[in-house]
């Protein structure tokens, strides 16, 4: 894990679908950088997770009613959101005040978003992978030999 940016691991990921996924060059192009934009998963999943210990740390009950919330405004927030590191956990801001939260609780996690920051990105690209696979398999632009081949891709030292 080196960066924390859905946006700067795109080229590496069409790379990767293209090589040894299979994927055809014209649903990659387009479901990689849509994906890169809007498909947040790693994002969507710390901001529950963030809110539900915030709410556990201050022992704030939320009830069902205000997990829906959690679900719901997480994931209109991780659509949201920018790819560039750091922006979940200021959109994480808006999911608090949904649910009544201080938004004092994002330091109990701030100290360790560097870290989770990275697992969120290597999350949403491999949300990005999958989904660009899926779409190709169904709209048969996927090369299943490519894809059921273990060394597709791989490059070999001379």
């Amino acid at each position: 894990f080196s960066t924390a940016s859905s946006g700067a691991t795109m080229p590496v990921t069409l790379r990767t679908v293209e090589k040894r996924l299979g994927v055809d060059n014209s649903v990659a192009s387009f479901t990689v950088p849509l994906g890169a934009t809007i498909n947040m998963d790693g994002t969507a999943i710390m901001q529950g997770v963030a809110t539900v210990f915030i709410a556990q740390a201050y022992n704030i009950g939320l009830g069902l009613d205000g997990y829906l919330t959690v679900v719901l405004t997480a994931t209109l927030a991780s659509i949201g959101t920018a790819a560039v590191p750091g922006v979940g956990l200021v959109m994480l801001v808006m999911v608090l005040n949904q649910v009544g939260l201080p938004v004092e609780g994002i330091g109990l996690i701030i100290g360790v978003d560097r870290l989770l920051d990275m697992t969120r990105t290597a999350t949403n690209v491999t949300g990005d992978a999958m989904v660009t696979t899926v779409v190709a398999n169904s709209e048969n632009f996927l090369d299943k030999d490519i894809f059921n081949d273990p060394e597709a891709g791989v490059i070999r030292e001379v």
